[in-house]
């Protein structure tokens, strides 16, 4: 199957396009963290959150149509298959308990990159996308999960807001992470931003 694959520059006006669309105060007004869940949800994305695997393999997956879905049930402990539509997110439900170390922004972003990027691709063909939790999988993800990752570090660090919050706090202690807390994002996530950008 045909990859279709952007250049930085296409996925960066790609984010600035969503995020304009959805409230241009993010890219405009004071730098603020992005609530990816609610843009997710307005490019008509439904998000479920429930246990993905029971290994806790996967953390994310985005499901293109309308199928059926392998889902683990702790109270039963085993999976059933779940008929769900095209356009729902899973997220893995411990990533709630996660939610402000910015695993779960991430993982939101990742999938919604999977549903603006490869849903043409991918529909019809019953196949879903999903992010494999780095911390339980040494393996290389493909130019594909790449990609997503691209744009999800760009719908939640978008670059000018960036680099207006650093400018503004680069002289106190610990300047990344109070951008890492302020944006919602991983320290790693902002790491590789401020290393990208030369701004460390």
């Amino acid at each position: 199957m045909e990859q279709f694959y952007r250049s930085t520059g296409a996925l960066e006006a790609i984010a600035r396009k969503i995020l304009k669309e959805y409230d241009p105060a993010l890219l405009f007004g004071p730098p603020q963290a992005v609530p990816i869940e609610k843009v997710a949800k307005h490019l008509g994305i439904t998000i479920e959150f429930q246990c993905i695997r029971k290994n806790g393999l996967i953390l994310g997956e985005m499901v293109y149509d309308r199928t059926y879905v392998p889902l683990y049930f702790r109270d039963i402990k085993s999976y059933e298959l779940i008929l769900v539509d095209g356009g729902t997110m899973f997220l893995d439900e411990s990533l709630l308990r996660s939610r402000d170390d910015g695993r779960l922004n991430f993982t939101c972003g990742h999938e919604t990159a999977h549903w603006v990027l490869d849903k043409n691709i991918y529909a019809g063909t019953g196949r879903a996308a999903a992010f494999v939790n780095p911390k339980k999988s040494s393996e290389e993800n493909p130019a594909v999960e790449r990609q997503a990752n691209r744009l999800s570090s760009m719908l939640l660090l978008p670059t000018p807001q960036v680099k207006k919050a650093f400018y503004a706090v680069r002289d106190k202690p610990e300047p990344v992470l109070r951008l890492k807390e302020h944006f919602q994002v991983s320290k790693e996530v902002m790491d590789i931003f401020m290393r990208e950008h030369n701004l460390i």
